[in-house]
C-alpha cells in the first residue's frame, strides 16, 4: 500500500453521515461506535463521533485531490445538493482562488468543508 493521509471529520450521527456520503458514491469500509471509514475508490474519509458539532460554525475541512474533477463534480451534482452559498449541505461549481489550483467545494451535512482540487492544475500552488 502506498503512503497516504486521510481526512478525519466529525459526524453528528454515523448513520446519517454514511447515508449522505452514500449519495456521493462512498461506501462504509468500517464502523463501530467510535470510528467510521468511508471509501470511494482511492478516496478515504474517516469520521469520529461529535454529536455536538454545530454545522453552521464548523471549521473542519479537508482537501481531496483528483485527476478528473470534472467527472467527479458531474457525478456529485446528480445527488441534487443545493448550490446556495448559505445552504448546508451544499455543492459549489468550479472556482479558482488567486493562483491556487482550480477546485470545487462540498460542505457536508455536518458543516465540514471538502475542497476538491484539480491535480492537473496543482503545479501552480499548494492549497491545503
Amino acid at each position: 500500500m502506498a503512503d497516504r493521509i486521510t481526512a478525519n471529520l466529525p459526524s453528528r450521527d454515523f448513520a446519517a453521515t454514511s447515508a449522505f456520503y452514500g449519495r456521493l458514491g462512498f461506501a462504509e469500509a468500517y464502523r463501530d461506535g467510535s470510528w467510521m471509514i468511508l471509501n470511494r475508490g482511492p478516496l478515504v474519509l474517516e469520521f469520529f463521533p461529535h454529536p455536538g458539532v454545530d454545522r453552521f460554525s464548523s471549521w473542519f475541512s479537508a482537501c481531496i485531490r483528483v485527476d478528473d474533477p470534472d467527472t467527479l463534480l458531474a457525478e456529485w451534482q446528480n445527488a441534487g445538493l443545493p448550490s446556495d452559498d448559505r445552504a448546508i449541505p451544499r455543492l459549489t461549481g468550479f472556482f479558482k482562488p488567486g493562483t491556487a489550483p482550480r477546485m470545487f467545494a462540498l460542505v457536508d451535512a455536518d458543516g465540514s468543508l471538502l475542497r476538491v482540487i484539480d491535480n492537473r492544475d496543482a503545479g501552480e500552488a499548494h492549497v491545503g
